[in-house]
């Protein structure tokens, strides 16, 4: 701390104070322009960015960041601060494109990169005002977009295994396509990682084991899906007639509970893993009110919650969950384990017959 507070007071402004560990300039959150020796120390009392890293400030329009594998340029892109300001960062206000990268940058970076023997290598370089060029600093870890991090990962195997894998060919100025796509997706692709492979099935078949995707433990249904004789439309094209007799057999009016037998109620009847109920109720015991009154009866079931199983299920399907698959209960939105478990015990404790 000694050594840096000399060497505040005796430098020349003005000074960029970066953290000096961790992404030090992500985003531009950490990288600092000070003006004299007063600001330093109080940016460094408040901070407490130490060890000191200081640099000298360089007066730019622009700079341009090159990325590069194998010495070969695979990405370039101009970034250019706001008017009136020197942070270049997008998150800053800067604006970012990848339009008439000069060849002299790209012959510096290149140079660059070999002096350093890097394989993987970013070149910042900074555009004066009197367009000339300057390396602001190189990194050989940086963030890269993903379509960048694959050719590094192709060009990492051909290293490792030559025998095995191709050396990839990079084209030159093929930054030019990703200038194509809108900025703010390439602002959004920039955090993307690397992550672990999973398994992803609508089924489950591939990955019993996993707990999104269970397999469901279930029994040949004789019956059909979609009942012939309420889903037969065909008389919808043999005229009015026709048209006429199945408007018929829908608009009569009907008792609820026959309704509700005729109609399919686009529940399959499979056998889901139930728990022990011992009540015998029938689907002629309860209507719709009475149902909701017995869910709204059950601590932390409010009405939306056995409107909402009413409509999933509808009354004879409700009343067929709970006497044979009350697990079917969590197929409802909000509806969890430790609700279904108060559920089945109340259930289980109501008269088999309501008078």
């Amino acid at each position: 701390m000694e050594e840096a507070l000399d060497y505040i007071n005796e430098t020349s402004y003005p000074k960029i104070i970066k953290r000096s560990y961790g992404p030090s300039n992500y985003g531009g959150y950490f990288v600092h322009k000070v003006d004299s020796a007063d600001e330093a120390v109080k940016l460094f009392s408040e901070r407490r960015y130490f060890p000191a890293y200081i640099q000298d400030f360089v007066p730019m329009k622009a700079d341009i960041r090159v990325m590069l594998i194998g010495h070969k340029p695979v990405c370039a892109f101009w970034r250019r601060p706001p008017e009136g300001e020197w942070l270049t960062n997008t998150s800053q206000g800067g604006s970012m494109d990848y339009q008439a990268i000069p060849e002299k940058v790209l012959e510096v970076a290149i140079n660059a990169s070999k002096a350093a023997k890097a394989e993987y290598w970013a070149c910042d370089i900074a555009v004066s005002h009197n367009d000339e060029y300057s390396i602001l600093e190189c990194a050989t870890a940086f963030a890269a977009f993903p379509y960048i991090r694959d050719w590094i990962g192709q060009y990492l195997m051909w290293q490792l295994a030559p025998e095995m894998f191709k050396k990839p060919y990079f084209p030159h100025k093929n930054w030019e396509e990703l200038g194509k796509i809108d900025s703010s997706l390439l602002r959004t692709m920039r955090n993307i990682s690397f992550g672990q492979a999973s398994f992803s099935t609508d089924t489950g078949e591939l990955n019993p084991q996993d707990k999104l995707y269970a397999l469901e433990n279930i029994q040949d249904d004789l019956n059909e899906e979609w009942p012939s004789e309420v889903w037969n439309l065909q008389g919808l094209h043999s005229g009015d007639n026709g048209l006429n007799q199945f408007l018929a057999k829908f608009l009569e009016p009907k008792p609820q509970a026959e309704l509700e037998k005729t109609l399919d109620l686009g529940v399959e009847q499979a056998q889901y893993p139930t728990a022990a109920i011992d009540s015998d109720k029938t689907e002629d015991t309860l209507n719709q009110q009475q149902i909701i009154e017995f869910f709204t009866s059950v601590k932390g079931i409010g009405v939306n919650l056995a409107n909402n199983v009413v409509e999933r299920f509808g009354v004879a399907g409700t009343l067929d969950v709970l006497n044979n698959h009350p697990s079917r209960l969590l197929e409802v939105s909000n509806l969890k384990q430790k609700k279904l478990n108060a559920i089945i015990a109340a259930w289980n404790t109501q008269p088999s017959e309501v008078e």
